[in-house]
């Protein structure tokens, strides 16, 4: 499981001393127990889908407080959050390519948005960028 792998780099910065990394993958793990705790209160067991959604979010977040670095011209700051951006990437499934969007959207026997964008989320949710099978669908209006 994907959470198995953050606690095992977890352990490793720790050895290694990399604060960078440590900062990061102990605010993962911490966002990682609470959402557990939130699912296994209404019954749910975490998966490694509920763990590719949470590791998205931290990047969005992370993303967002980069442009704000940069606007104030932190050089420091945005080098570390772009490290820990891509520490973070390096844990969530390969994202289909938009060629491999486009050869599942031709094997598909009714092609309007909706059925696209169902069968995607169904099948490849947290492995494609919905954004942009939502795209492609649309040229098949």
């Amino acid at each position: 499981m994907i959470i198995d792998e953050l606690k095992a780099a977890n352990v490793k910065a720790l050895k290694e001393h990399d604060k960078n990394a440590r900062a990061i993958l102990s605010v993962v793990l911490s966002k990682y127990k609470l959402m557990e705790i939130e699912l296994n209160s209404s019954g749910k067991e975490m998966s490694d889908l509920d763990t590719t959604k949470l590791l998205n979010k931290i990047i969005k977040e992370l993303n967002e407080e980069l442009e704000g670095y940069k606007k104030v011209g932190n050089v420091e700051q945005v080098k570390a959050i772009e490290e820990q951006s891509e520490l973070i990437k390096q844990y969530l499934p390969k994202m289909m390519s938009e060629k491999e969007v486009r050869d599942e959207i031709e094997k598909l026997p009714i092609k309007n948005i909706p059925s696209i964008m169902k069968h995607f989320k169904a099948n490849f949710e947290g492995k494609v960028d919905m954004a942009l099978v939502n795209a492609i669908a649309k040229e098949y209006k």
